[in-house]
């Protein structure tokens, strides 16, 4: 009788009691301990966003912003500049061909480093140095490297005359081959760690069954990585579209404006010209051109994966 007069007092009982007694005396050191996130959140997130906003549909200057309001002027006079749509879709051309070939070189090396056994820890350790050196320093040393007089591209071909970064057609696309050596690295660890979380078993036995060289890697290894090189290609894509620091050392944007990005296009908007409500106008614009094409990207990746 006792057992069963407990077992009516436990059911009586309300089932969320107990939990919502400890969530009550949790409440305020939870509350205490999430105000410096949404602190930071408002700060370097909600604020700078607001201020562009307004800055966008407003007369502002980098010394007196928000002088009057103007509405979608800056916006039209953003989408009527020959010069920054040019900008915008260099960029996006840019950005699409550095992320796809340090994929592909990425996805190579990493195949080839989980079959190393001797050599790979070495070449590990060495791929991180692209990816701790500073943007400023890489682009200071592919400078040299380009540079016609006595640069090492200059050394290795004498009698040809080189000077990429003094074309107009060679001058984006030698900052690129900077980008791609500085974060293709990024791509073998991602990718490489995804390798090692393969079943060894799984491979022997496709191997076993007469699977070599490329059918291997197509039928058994890439379903098992291909996720991880979505991803990474979608951060190396993200990365390439910020471009900047390569930009401002190697060409400053030229020669004319060959080589002039959204994100430098910005800069001298802003900090040069110290027109803030065009260069928020030019960021929003951006902002949604990079928004449609990863969209479009992740679209055709989800399609490619499900085929």
């Amino acid at each position: 009788m006792a057992d069963a007069s407990a077992a009516r007092i436990r059911l009586a009982r309300p089932s969320g009691s107990v939990p919502r007694r400890a969530g009550r005396r949790a409440s305020p050191a939870a509350r205490v301990f999430t105000v410096p996130t949404i602190l930071s959140i408002i700060v370097l997130g909600v604020y700078p966003l607001l201020f562009i906003l307004t800055a966008a549909f407003t007369d502002s200057t980098l010394g007196r912003p928000f002088q009057e309001w103007v509405g979608t002027a800056n916006l039209e006079s953003v989408l009527a500049d020959g010069d920054v749509v040019a900008s915008f879709a260099r960029t996006v051309f840019y950005a699409l061909g550095v992320a796809v070939a340090s994929t592909i070189l990425g996805v190579a090396i990493a195949a080839a480093l989980e079959r190393a056994t001797r050599s790979g820890a070495v070449v590990r350790t060495l791929l991180l140095l692209p990816l701790i050196t500073p943007p400023v320093v890489v682009g200071t040393l592919w400078k040299l490297v380009f540079n016609p007089g006595g640069g090492l591209l200059a050394t290795l071909l004498p009698g040809v005359s080189l000077a990429p970064l003094s074309t107009t057609a060679w001058a984006l696309p030698a900052i690129g081959l900077a980008d791609v050596w500085q974060w293709t690295p990024l791509i073998v660890i991602l990718v490489y760690a995804a390798l090692l979380t393969q079943d060894p078993a799984v491979r022997e036995a496709a191997a076993l069954d007469g699977a070599h060289g490329i059918g291997l890697f197509r039928h058994i290894t890439w379903p098992a990585i291909a996720g991880t090189v979505v991803a990474a290609f979608f951060i190396r894509l993200v990365i390439a579209l910020k471009v900047f620091d390569l930009v401002f050392v190697m060409t400053s944007g030229g020669p004319g404006q060959s080589s002039t990005t959204t994100t430098y296009l910005i800069q001298q908007v802003a900090l040069k010209e110290f027109d803030i409500g065009r260069a928020s106008a030019i960021t929003i614009v951006f902002a949604l051109i990079v928004t449609a094409v990863t969209l479009v990207v992740a679209a055709l990746a989800r399609k490619a994966r499900h085929e």
